[in-house]
């Protein structure tokens, strides 16, 4: 079967046609990069963009996959979580031409995909493992019992991380997005300054949530203090302990739940020190370490199509008054 998917929930355009559950036929990504100029994503700016470009991109992934609408057998869109006004770009198009096909339709939870991303990378990978979903807009920790099946670990308090590598970028005048610019400086640079290490504390130390808003705030009063400091060394001391933040909570989780593989998704999994800081924890732990390439770390539609393939075979289509959600936790009923 021929699964399109269609992913609007920020500032990327993306559709991908999927053949079966892990082949990937086509996978088109028009990122938008008006955003640049404002330092941040413009919720009415990001859905302008998904309207104009959701048909030429749906298109150039029919075109890619040599398909035509009427070869596919479900279409696939995310509805939830995400910018309200994107969603309600890809999703509504997504239901429309599905109910036109006369083929079903699959609503797909954003998070969720990013876990998928690890099943078309690696289609041997198996149940149950650690994912660890690590992006501008969320930092979530999940147990993967079973495809579609999951238990939350840890989550974010406040930033996510890319958030944090995002802000800190920014501080460092490095515009925006800024987390390929932040690893790309911080690889002239030494982890000469020690920042804090976020939820260390006695109260927190057991936890296996998240926090980097009190890491970011620290970069912000160092150079409050020390005007003159070498910008890549803020930048590599910001990565080290950023990095070193997910390392610990991920060792903690593997050791706690006793789990033998751990994946990494989210655009954050493509910085290359994060990496090969969890590489060295996989050969010092033991613990087998999936990472997607890069393509697949970034937001696209391939993982989204991968997620409705599996879900319109355990659970059958979604209903076509699906509801877009600007937020909505992994495995929440409705998705």
């Amino acid at each position: 079967m021929l699964t399109l998917g269609i992913e609007t929930s920020c500032d990327e355009t993306a559709a991908a046609v999927l053949d079966g559950r892990t082949t990937v036929r086509s996978s088109v990504v028009s990122s938008q990069f008006i955003h640049a100029n404002y330092g941040g994503v413009v919720p009415e700016l990001a859905a302008r963009a998904h309207a104009r470009l959701i048909v030429p991109v749906v298109r150039n992934a029919l075109a890619a996959a040599a398909c035509r609408p009427a070869d596919l057998g479900c279409v696939c869109a995310t509805h939830a979580p995400g910018l309200m006004g994107a969603l309600l770009v890809g999703l509504p198009f997504a239901k429309a031409l599905a109910w036109s096909l006369e083929i079903p339709f699959v609503g797909v939870n954003h998070l969720e995909g990013h876990v998928f991303a690890l099943r078309l990378s690696h289609p041997d990978l198996e149940p149950p493992f650690l994912a660890a979903v690590l992006s501008g807009g969320h930092t979530e920790l999940l147990e993967v019992h079973d495809w579609c099946d999951y238990s939350e670990l840890g989550s974010t308090m406040d930033d996510a991380v890319g958030e944090a590598f995002d802000k800190v970028a920014k501080l460092l005048g490095l515009g925006y997005p800024g987390g390929a610019a932040l690893e790309e400086l911080a690889r002239s640079g030494r982890p000469a300054i020690r920042f804090p290490a976020p939820l260390q504390d006695g109260a927190h130390r057991d936890s296996l949530d998240f926090s980097f808003s009190g890491l970011k705030t620290a970069v912000l009063y160092h150079l409050h203090d020390h005007p003159n400091a070498n910008r890549a060394d803020v930048a590599c001391s910001f990565q080290d302990a950023a990095i070193e933040a997910v390392n610990r909570r991920l060792v903690q989780a593997v050791e706690r739940r006793r789990l033998g593989i751990v994946g990494i998704s989210g655009g954050v999994a493509a910085n290359d020190a994060l990496r090969r800081r969890l590489a060295r924890s996989a050969d010092e732990f033991g613990f087998r370490l999936v990472v997607p390439p890069l393509d697949l770390c970034t937001d696209n539609a391939a993982m989204i199509a991968a997620v409705g393939a599996e879900r319109l075979a355990r659970f059958g289509p979604s209903p076509l008054d699906l509801a877009a959600r600007a937020r909505l936790p992994i495995g929440a009923p409705g998705v």
